[in-house]
């Protein structure tokens, strides 16, 4: 076999770990696609039936107020998520910004979130009061009470357990959807039907709330089509297509969103101030162009998945299990074979490459943590990155990849 990698650092038996991954991932990449063809139609469906025009990515200010394009873009975003309203805006900055939002905007003193896929991402945390440092204007601050279940061995819902811990207290029921920094798979629709159904069924005023970071377009339907009455997630992930340069999104019943619009921006004000400030444009193209992103970075994380089995090494998801976010999982066992895979990243980013990533006490986290982001957007988990919190097992928690090439290389260079 002739190397056409050599000259980026590939030694041939990386680049045949590639061509043999290649072949076996052949029919997960077809069924990618399939989802990918999906979703773009429908998407581009949204922009059709709600007349999108050049008209909608003209400059607001100020205020705010009358922004046809942003009302155009939240009409089209509640379509795509099966939810009635959508709150989009460039102000939201991350996605634990949108997810705090929506949960200080659904719930009031006296009230309990039960969190129904056990202890939430790290950064969230805070918000939930559950960290003693961050106290101080948490939830708990608040009196909003926090409770959690576990998920079963197998990364399913415990369906008794969290009715078990239903009460008239409990308010919301809380989804991360992503697997976050744990090695338990990322839910899948089925998943969020079943929770949805099961306490719905118990009663219709509990709200159930979901974090969809990472998980957008990886399946045919998102959280509000399959039962949660909201969701929220951000613009710089898979929801923004790689264009949008920042922001978040809300969406859901009309109710609850107009009340977290009404916390983010003030009581009597809601969903009705926030200027686009000239970012209609880069957001409904983000949205437009997303299915086809999200496809090309599970592109890549199969490939990289398939790789790295074939080289002797746990990947978690496998590269042929059902995805239900962008994010994938290697286990080195090993602090240096995590950096050094970081490393690798960066050096095959088009942003940076120069740079080595180096584990730091990175805010918000428990234990130091290793991040490559070359990325052209800071922070842009769509774009391809890799960290990981210095801790056994020593796990890589890759995400993303505009170009699913940028991650056969790395890779590749990773095995060499």
């Amino acid at each position: 076999m002739s190397n056409k990698y050599e000259l980026y650092g590939v030694a041939d038996e990386a680049a045949v770990v590639a061509e043999k991954a290649e072949k076996l991932i052949a029919p997960v990449i077809k069924n990618i696609e399939e989802i990918r063809e999906y979703n773009q139609m429908r998407v581009l469906e949204a922009f059709r039936t709600h007349k999108f025009s050049e008209s909608c990515m003209g400059i607001t200010t100020g205020y705010g107020y009358d922004d046809v394009g942003r009302e155009k873009i939240e009409e089209i975003f509640a379509d795509i998520m099966g939810a009635q309203k959508a709150y989009v805006r460039i102000q939201i900055s991350s996605g634990t910004q949108a997810i705090s939002a929506m949960l200080y905007g659904i719930t009031r003193p006296g009230d309990k979130i039960l969190s129904a896929t056990g202890r939430p991402y790290d950064t969230l945390a805070s918000t939930l009061g559950l960290d003693e440092k961050t106290y101080d204007g948490s939830l708990r601050n608040y009196g909003i009470e926090y409770d959690e279940v576990e998920l079963k061995a197998d990364g399913s819902p415990d369906i008794d357990a969290l009715l078990s811990k239903i009460d008239d207290s409990v308010r919301v029921v809380f989804i991360q959807k992503s697997r976050g920094y744990t090695g338990r798979r990322a839910l899948l629709g089925e998943d969020i039907k079943l929770i949805a159904d099961s306490v719905h069924a118990v009663s219709k005023d509990i709200i159930v709330a979901v974090d969809n970071c990472y998980g957008e377009f990886t399946e045919k339907q998102e959280p509000c089509a399959l039962g949660a009455d909201i969701c929220a997630g951000s613009l710089i992930k898979n929801a923004g297509g790689g264009i949008a340069p920042s922001g978040g999104y809300i969406a859901g019943n009309e109710d609850l969103v107009e009340k977290v619009a009404r916390h983010i921006s003030a009581p009597g004000l809601g969903s009705e101030v926030g200027p686009s400030l000239g970012f209609n444009r880069q957001i409904a193209q983000g949205i437009f162009m997303a299915p086809h992103v999200v496809a090309e970075c599970l592109r890549g994380a199969v490939l990289a998945a398939a790789m790295f089995e074939i080289s002797g090494y746990k990947t978690f998801p496998a590269y042929n299990e059902d995805r239900g976010d962008i994010v994938q999982t290697i286990v080195f066992e090993d602090k240096d074979k995590l950096v050094n895979y970081c490393g690798k990243v960066q050096q095959c980013s088009p942003v940076d490459s120069y740079v080595t990533p180096e584990p730091w006490d990175m805010p918000g986290y428990e234990d130091q943590v290793v991040m490559a982001a070359g990325t052209f957007t800071f922070g842009a988990t769509t774009e391809f990155s890799c960290d990981g919190p210095i801790k056994p097992p020593y796990i890589a928690y890759m995400q993303g990849g505009l170009v699913s090439e940028q991650v056969k290389l790395a890779v590749m260079r990773a095995l060499s």
